[in-house]
C-alpha cells in the first residue's frame, strides 16, 4: 500500500476495520448518485401533474442533472488537489444530500430543475471520488477485487433506481424519491468524515478556467436550445436565436483557445483527436449514451400515461434492464483479450438494435413481459458494448493521457445523454401532433368504423361528450406512434454507427488491455 493509501485508510490495529468502514461508507455515497440516474423516471408523471409542466418540460428534471453532472466531472482533480479529497468528499456528498431535500421540497418546475442542477454540481465527484478511494486504500493485488465491488454499486442505480422510485411513488410521493436521500446521505458523510484521514492538498495542478468556462457555457446553451426550443417554435423565437449565438460564440472562443494554447496546458489537449481509435469512441459513446437514456425516459412515460400502469409496476419492468447489463458485463469482461474488439462491439450494437424493433413493434395493448425482455435484450447489448468499447478507445492512448481521456469520455457520454433525452421529448411532442392531424383526417361521419353500432354509440359525434371521447383516443393512438417513431430513430443511429467499426484499429496481441471502469460508469 502507497503512504497516500496508509495515510487515508490510517494505521495500527483498527486499519482493517476502517478500511471496511471507509468501503461502506463511499460505496453509500456511490449509490445514492448512481440511482438518482433513474430513480426519477418512473416518478416524472406524476411530477408532471404536480408541478403543472408540459410532457418535454419535465424531461428537465432528468436533462439538468445530466448536463451539471457532466460539466463538473472534469473539475473533480483539480478540486481534490486544490481543497483536498476528504474536504472535496465531504462537501460533495453534503451538498448532494441538501439538493435532494431542495428537490424534494420544491413547488414549481423551475425549483425542482435548479436544485437538480445544484444536485448533478456536487454529485458529480461522488463516483469518481468513490473510485480512487477504493484504488488508495487496497493494495495493488486487490485493486480488481476493489473495483468488482466499486461497479456493483455503480450498477445498482440502473436495476434498484426504477422499481424504488415507483414504489416510493405509489406508496408515498415522487418527493420521496429525493428524501431518501436524505438518510443514505447522512451515514456516508459520517462514515468518511470519520474514517477517512485527511490528507493536506498537494496544490500542484494549474485549471484552464478560460477553456472550462467556455466549454461550460457552450454546453449549457446547446441544452438550453434543446429543451426549449419545441416549446419556443424553434427560431421563429427570439430566445433560441440568443441561445444558437451563445452556443456558436462560446465553441469558437474554446477551439480557438485551444488550438492557441500549447499541447497539455488547455482544458482539451487536443492530441487526443490525432488518435483514431479514441475519436471513434467518442462518437460510439455518445450514441450509446443517446439510446440508453432516451429508452429509459421514454419507457415508463409510455407505461404509465398511455397504458395506466401504476409507478411501482412501470419501475418493476423496467428494472430488469439493468440485470441485462450486468449479466452482459461480466461475460464479455472475460471475452476481452481473447475475442476481436470489434466482433463484440459488432455484436454488442446488433442486439441493442434488436431491442430497439422490438420496442418499435409494441402496441397499447403491450404486455408486461414485452417491456421486461426487450429491456433485457437492450441491456445486454448495451453491457456487450461498454466494456470492450472502453478497451478499443484508449488500447492505443498513451498513459499520459488516459486520465484526460477518460474525463473527455465521460462528459461526451453525458452530453449523449442529455441531447437524446430532449431530442426524443422534442419530437415526441411534434409527431404526437403530426400524427394527430393525420388521423383526424379520417374521422368523418362516412368512416365505415363509425358505422359500428357499438363504436358510433361510444364516439357520437353528435354530441360533445362523444367528441371529447374520440379526440382522447386518437391523442392516444397519435402518441403511440410518436413512441414509435422515436424508438426507430433510436435503432437507425444504432444499425448507422455499426460499419464505423470498421475504423477501429484492433490493439497488438502483445499489448495489455487496460479497461478504465471510469470511462464505463
Amino acid at each position: 500500500m502507497s503512504n497516500d493509501a496508509a495515510s487515508i485508510a490510517g494505521n495500527g490495529p483498527d486499519e482493517g476495520i476502517n478500511r471496511r468502514m471507509i468501503t461502506i461508507s463511499i460505496m453509500l455515497a456511490t449509490i445514492i448518485q448512481a440511482l438518482d440516474g433513474t430513480i426519477a423516471n418512473v416518478a416524472l408523471p406524476h411530477m408532471q401533474g404536480s408541478l403543472s409542466a408540459s410532457q418535454d418540460q419535465i424531461t428537465w428534471v432528468l436533462t439538468s442533472f445530466i448536463v451539471a453532472a457532466a460539466i463538473a466531472t472534469p473539475l473533480t482533480g483539480w478540486l481534490c488537489d486544490r481543497f483536498g479529497q476528504k474536504n472535496i468528499f465531504l462537501v460533495s456528498v453534503a451538498g448532494f444530500t441538501f439538493a435532494s431535500v431542495l428537490c424534494g421540497i420544491s413547488g414549481s418546475l423551475t425549483e425542482i430543475v435548479s436544485a437538480r442542477l445544484l444536485q448533478g454540481v456536487f454529485g458529480a465527484a461522488l463516483v469518481p471520488l468513490s473510485q480512487a478511494v477504493l484504488l488508495d486504500i487496497n493494495p495493488r493485488e486487490k485493486h480488481g477485487s476493489a473495483m468488482a465491488v466499486w461497479g456493483m454499486g455503480v450498477m445498482i442505480g440502473p436495476i434498484l433506481g426504477p422499481t424504488l422510485g415507483g414504489w416510493l411513488t405509489d406508496s408515498y410521493n415522487w418527493r420521496w424519491v429525493f428524501f431518501i436521500n436524505v438518510p443514505v446521505g447522512s451515514l456516508a458523510f459520517y462514515g468518511i468524515w470519520k474514517y477517512i484521514r485527511q490528507v493536506p492538498a498537494a496544490r500542484s495542478m494549474r485549471f484552464d478556467m478560460f477553456g472550462f468556462a467556455t466549454l461550460s457555457l457552450a454546453i449549457g446553451a446547446l441544452q438550453m436550445l434543446l429543451d426549449r426550443g419545441e416549446q419556443n417554435d424553434w427560431f421563429t423565437s427570439r430566445e433560441t436565436w440568443i441561445e444558437a449565438i451563445i452556443l456558436a460564440m462560446s465553441l469558437s472562443y474554446f477551439i480557438a483557445h485551444t488550438a492557441l494554447r500549447p499541447a497539455g496546458k488547455s482544458f482539451f489537449d487536443y492530441r487526443l483527436l490525432k488518435n483514431p481509435n479514441y475519436v471513434t469512441g467518442l462518437l460510439f459513446i455518445f450514441i450509446v449514451g443517446m439510446v440508453l437514456f432516451a429508452t429509459r425516459a421514454l419507457t415508463p412515460s409510455m407505461l404509465q400515461g398511455l397504458m395506466n400502469y401504476p409507478a411501482a409496476i412501470a419501475g418493476l419492468v423496467t428494472a430488469p434492464s439493468g440485470l441485462g447489463t450486468m449479466f452482459a458485463m461480466l461475460i464479455v469482461g472475460r471475452l476481452v483479450g481473447r475475442v476481436d474488439l470489434r466482433l463484440l462491439l459488432a455484436v454488442g450494437f446488433s442486439v441493442t438494435a434488436f431491442s430497439l424493433w422490438q420496442m418499435s413493434r409494441f402496441t397499447l395493448t403491450l404486455e408486461p413481459s414485452n417491456v421486461v425482455w426487450s429491456g433485457v435484450v437492450q441491456g445486454i447489448g448495451l453491457g456487450l458494448v461498454f466494456v470492450p468499447l472502453s478497451a478499443a478507445t484508449f488500447a492505443t492512448l498513451s498513459p499520459a493521457m488516459r486520465a484526460e481521456g477518460t474525463a473527455i469520455y465521460s462528459l461526451i457520454r453525458n452530453i449523449g445523454s442529455s441531447i437524446g433525452i430532449a431530442l426524443v421529448q422534442a419530437l415526441l411532442v411534434r409527431n404526437t401532433q403530426i400524427a394527430h392531424a393525420s388521423l383526424a383526417e379520417k374521422i368523418t361521419y362516412a368512416n365505415p368504423a363509425l358505422q359500428d353500432s357499438a363504436i358510433g354509440s361510444l364516439y357520437n359525434l353528435a354530441n360533445s361528450t362523444g367528441m371529447a371521447m374520440l379526440n382522447s383516443e386518437v391523442t392516444r393512438q397519435a402518441s403511440m406512434i410518436a413512441y414509435l417513431d422515436d424508438f426507430w430513430l433510436m435503432l437507425i443511429m444504432t444499425l448507422m454507427v455499426i460499419p464505423l467499426l470498421l475504423l477501429i484499429r484492433p490493439p497488438k496481441k502483445d499489448m495489455p488491455l487496460s479497461v478504465d471502469h471510469a470511462a464505463m460508469e
